[in-house]
């Protein structure tokens, strides 16, 4: 089998690092052959991808991560081999930048009255590259910042900390995830609606990384696939032996495509790497978005 990841981050994504052309040649050193870029909302990073890695020995496909929900539930949807031209794409995302942009002052208004960290209002915004604050961001400032680091809040994301393996995006799941002290909700589309948009666009729909996201609700699986969608990110970063066995036979019972992601972003996700994964994918069913 091919060696595959395809879920990745550029830096068209908020929380991402690397430009397409650098996630290319990444991928290609650790001698992955199949990726999708699939950023946040975003298509920006298709066309320079697919463009650098005309003439190499990879195959990028193109890919979409589409906030959306469900029952109240933040998911993530991947749709693959989508037209990246239309201009659906670009409106989702302008959308949502702009509601990044208006909720960013709230998140640090939120975190400082939460924590009582000192937090600077101007420093934050003037090292958005966008104007978007993720919760990333402002850990990354709070621990490089000598007045905080010997805060007890933030002492389990420094070196040594019980969450120091991946302290930024760390810092925002527990604190700017939906549910968590500094959450400031934005309006995405709905899981059915994502759904939709993508077949329309020709792609497959393909729920990410589902056990992160359903947490201790796993069997909530099944009224997703009522929702329609075509496959589950079975092997996953994130997932367990036991959820990907649990997503792995549910795939199958209903004949849905199988994939793997390792959600690589770069250094908000440090531990995470361009095909590499905890539990090696095995049986991977991706002829669908190949074809």
């Amino acid at each position: 089998m091919s060696k595959i990841d395809l879920h990745m981050h550029s830096c068209f994504s908020d929380d991402g690092e690397y430009t397409p052309e650098e996630i290319v040649d990444r991928a290609m050193k650790n001698n992955v052959e199949i990726i999708s870029i699939s950023d946040h909302n975003s298509v920006k990073a298709v066309e320079r991808a697919l463009n650098y890695s005309r003439d190499k020995d990879i195959k990028v496909i193109p890919g979409i991560e589409l906030d959306c929900t469900f029952n109240d539930i933040n998911l993530h949807l991947l749709g693959y081999n989508i037209n990246y031209k239309e201009k659906d794409f670009y409106n989702i995302e302008e959308d949502i930048l702009n509601q990044e942009r208006k909720a960013s002052k709230e998140k640090i208004r939120l975190i400082k009255e939460y924590t009582g960290l000192n937090i600077s209002e101007e420093e934050v915004l003037e090292k958005s590259s966008n104007g978007v604050v993720t919760g990333e961001l402002i850990a990354e400032i709070l621990l490089k910042d000598n007045e905080n680091r010997n805060s007890s809040i933030l002492e389990p994301y420094l070196q040594g900390g019980n969450r120091s393996d991946m302290p930024y995006v760390n810092f925002y799941w527990d604190y700017f995830a939906q549910g968590k002290p500094a959450y400031v909700p934005i309006k995405f589309i709905s899981l059915k609606e994502a759904i939709k948009l993508t077949h329309k666009h020709g792609g497959q729909a393909i729920i990410a990384h589902p056990g992160n996201n359903l947490r201790n609700n796993l069997d909530k699986i099944d009224e997703l696939i009522k929702e329609g969608i075509d496959g589950i990110e079975v092997f996953s970063s994130y997932h367990t032996k036991e959820q990907i066995d649990y997503f792995y036979t549910k795939a199958l019972k209903n004949n849905m495509i199988l994939t793997c992601g390792s959600d690589f972003h770069g250094k908000t996700k440090p531990n995470i790497e361009i095909g590499n994964f905890k539990f090696e994918p095995k049986d991977i069913s991706i002829e669908k978005i190949l074809n």
